[in-house]
């Protein structure tokens, strides 16, 4: 305790003190009112450091170790006090006309290093983005996620702002729940409501589906539709019955949800919300006709869209870069972000970590004006980390996530080569880390995440989790620069680079 006091000493002084054993976060020293507040890894644990006498001082939980000093443990109840006293801390909607980048943290602990990667940037960070399926997978709650995040933007002392992304809901349960919590983003996953389970190269069966609806929402979309022309920049939309059915067909229901999920959560919210629109998650491709119309709808009817994520051309799977024709995705990107920026909204690119390649396109048609989601990439350099430093863990990591390759696979679209990962007995332990060059191996270790956060052997005890968490916690500045490096080469190519 005799460090703990040093610094207590050094706190009342207004001053910040170093210490031998004690890692003291310099950036999260703060002072409101009489209170004077800083982070600190005691024991290989963090908490806050308070010395104070006021209300915030009282109201933050933890031990008494003096009769003005706390030690505060970083809890969800201690982040909704900070968030009381420091409006940086809450997450905050950027709206329509913000460049923003969605950085997710599977983990917990990777804000730090995504902080590093943006601070100086202009564009703005989503700290908290998960969806409900990764929350699943790694037995957390969104609760979680926007304390990680909180408490990573108080570390570093990052008082730009940052978001919360409600991502990829579908149920009005856990949007009504995940709104009520404080997000300032809400991603609407509509696809459930748009059609997949019929041919829509087939016109027969869209002849038929589209005969069944009532006659009045057919005449509204005929009549506002046919023999119109639309004028998007330098090129016009003009809708024939044929491609107007087949949107029809495919999208109405999902627009008559969207509209429900608008007016009945959103419209009336005391505070700003970044409302996203993901029509991404679907078997075909969105044709300029398609995103079109889905905003024209939204548009009529007050919806005030922050971005819209469109299903590209090609292939935008997990951890490695797009796979595709990219005189077509050039193309056709031109024409969607010209739609987007027709409605006054971001274009949103999902799954989109580790897509060089087309960075720079996305950044040069869109003007620099999208909303970039990016998750499992934090992850993948957490493995990283752990092939250079712990490469026995490594192994029995990549061998484990190999065994249950099929179970993993499950949760996302991945095509990777199993058999041409070379294995890795054939492999030296200082080379383990090539294996995060290697797509086939990136994607098979990107699935593998849930199951190796929360696997236990018999006696209930983690098989991985508590050995992978003490390998970052121990070299967490260099799990820091890692995601700095990597981060900031996504931003470099679009062209966000550091003032």
């Amino acid at each position: 305790m005799s460090e703990l006091t040093k610094i207590i000493h050094h706190i009342k002084k207004g001053e910040i003190s170093k210490s031998e054993t004690i890692k003291v976060y310099e950036n999260s020293y703060f002072v409101k009112n009489n209170t004077h507040i800083i982070m600190i890894k005691f024991e290989n644990t963090k908490y806050m450091l308070a010395v104070g006498n006021d209300d915030l001082f009282i109201e933050l939980s933890g031990e008494i170790i003096k009769n003005d000093a706390k030690l505060c443990g970083l809890t969800h109840e201690n982040r909704l006090v900070l968030n009381r006293y420091f409006e940086f801390t809450r997450p905050k909607a950027f709206g329509q006309n913000e460049t923003t980048i969605g950085l997710g943290d599977r983990l917990g602990i990777a804000t730090p290093g995504h902080i590093k990667a943006v601070k100086g940037t202009n564009i703005r960070p989503i700290f908290a983005q998960q969806s409900i399926r990764e929350l699943e997978l790694t037995n957390r709650k969104i609760e979680d996620v926007i304390d990680s995040a909180a408490y990573g933007v108080f570390q570093e002392g990052y008082i730009d702002g940052y978001g919360a992304d409600g991502d990829h809901l579908k149920e009005e349960k856990d949007i009504e729940h995940e709104l009520e919590l404080g997000i300032s983003m809400l991603t609407l996953d509509c696809s459930d409501y748009i059609t997949n389970d019929i041919n829509l190269d087939n016109q027969s069966e869209i002849n038929i589906v589209y005969e069944n609806f009532n006659q009045s929402i057919r005449n509204y979309y005929e009549e506002k539709y046919i023999g119109k022309i639309f004028k998007i920049h330098n090129q016009d939309l003009v809708f024939d019955l044929t491609e107007l059915k087949k949107i029809v067909v495919a999208y109405h229901k999902a627009i008559e949800y969207m509209i429900h999920i608008y007016k009945t959560y959103i419209e009336h919210l005391d505070r700003e919300i970044d409302f996203e629109i993901s029509i991404d998650e679907t078997m075909t491709i969105t044709s300029p006709f398609d995103h079109f119309f889905v905003s024209k709808e939204l548009y009529d009817q007050g919806v005030k869209v922050t971005s819209l994520a469109p299903r590209f051309c090609g292939e935008f799977q997990k951890g490695i870069d797009y796979i595709g024709d990219l005189e077509q995705f050039e193309s056709e990107l031109e024409v969607h972000a010209e739609i987007a920026d027709y409605f006054k909204y971001k274009l949103s690119i999902h799954s989109g970590s580790d897509k060089f390649i087309v960075f720079p396109l996305i950044s040069d048609k869109t003007n620099q004006r999208f909303h970039l989601k990016t998750a499992g990439t934090n992850w993948l350099e957490a493995v990283r980390l752990i092939a250079i430093h712990d490469p026995k863990l490594y192994k029995k990591i990549h061998q484990y996530s190999l065994e249950y390759f099929k179970e993993t696979q499950k949760y996302y679209h991945i095509t990777p080569n199993i058999e041409d990962i070379k294995p890795i007995d054939q492999i030296a332990e200082n080379e383990y880390k090539e294996y995060l060059e290697d797509d086939n191996a990136r994607q098979l270790l990107h699935v593998s995440y849930g199951l190796l956060l929360t696997s236990k052997e018999n006696n209930g005890h983690y098989i991985f989790k508590d050995h992978i968490y003490s390998i970052l916690e121990k070299y967490e500045d260099k799990y820091e620069e890692l995601l700095k490096n990597h981060i900031g080469y996504h931003l470099q190519l679009l062209n966000f680079n550091s003032k």
